[in-house]
């Protein structure tokens, strides 16, 4: 390994699955998506995001530990007041104080975050630099003005990595809030079955997962209604 950088290369240790996979699974679910080759992906991802929507982000080998380092992870914006609360009482089903944290590429990190070194396992805390608009990311923001960094190498993670530059071509802001692709009470999603079913289930607004994109607007009411039971059948924090 380079000096200084990751050793365990994001520790993308689970299962990963085909475009064949992705795409029986969203049909056994009967969801309507696009496929999309990676950049279109990317993009709509990022308008996604950029509109102020909630994305299910599946990708690649399924992380190993605790945090969810963008393979199955839930992101939104950062700037929004509401966005903490949004993603804290509508997706993950808990208590609106809970905080988030943020992910950023690793050579922007410095710009953002008291931060001089990687942080790619999001273990270390650092403060929100208080210049100008670089101050206004609230949803990963601690009351001490602290945030719990993940910095993502384009080596480690390429798609995860584009993400966030895509993000900030639209917006000037390369972080994005990153949790866990579940919500309370469960484990985070490994399949894209999982995925799915956490998407139509919760609040969650788009969905990416490989190379297909999925739009809540888009799928049958119905199917999003019987979905929800899935969601009502956990009591919130």
């Amino acid at each position: 390994a380079r000096a200084g950088r990751d050793a365990m290369r994001g520790a993308l240790l689970g299962p990963e699955f085909g475009p064949d996979e992705v795409r029986a699974a969203l049909d056994a679910a009967g969801a309507r998506y696009e496929t999309l080759p990676g950049d279109a992906l990317v993009g709509a991802a990022a308008d996604a995001l950029a509109a102020g929507k909630v994305l299910g982000w599946h990708q690649g080998r399924m992380e190993f530990g605790p945090r969810a380092l963008g393979s199955r992870s839930i992101l939104a914006d950062p700037r929004p007041p509401g966005m903490q609360d949004t993603l804290n009482r509508a997706v993950k089903l808990r208590e609106s104080f809970r905080p988030f944290a943020p992910s950023v590429p690793r050579e922007r990190a410095a710009e953002w975050f008291g931060l001089d070194r990687d942080s790619p396992y999001m273990l270390l805390t650092a403060e929100v630099r208080p210049d100008a608009a670089r101050a206004a990311i609230p949803a990963v923001t601690h009351v001490d003005r602290s945030a719990r960094v993940q910095t993502v190498d384009r080596e480690t993670n390429p798609r995860f990595h584009a993400l966030l530059e895509a993000f900030r071509e639209r917006t000037g802001c390369p972080v994005l809030v990153n949790t866990s692709f579940n919500v309370r009470g469960e484990p985070i999603v490994c399949t894209p079955a999982d995925a799915v079913r956490c998407f139509l289930g919760t609040d969650i607004d788009c969905l990416a997962v490989g190379d297909c994109f999925l739009r809540k607007e888009e799928q049958d009411p119905a199917l999003v209604a019987q979905a929800q039971e899935y969601g009502d059948s956990f009591e919130p924090d």
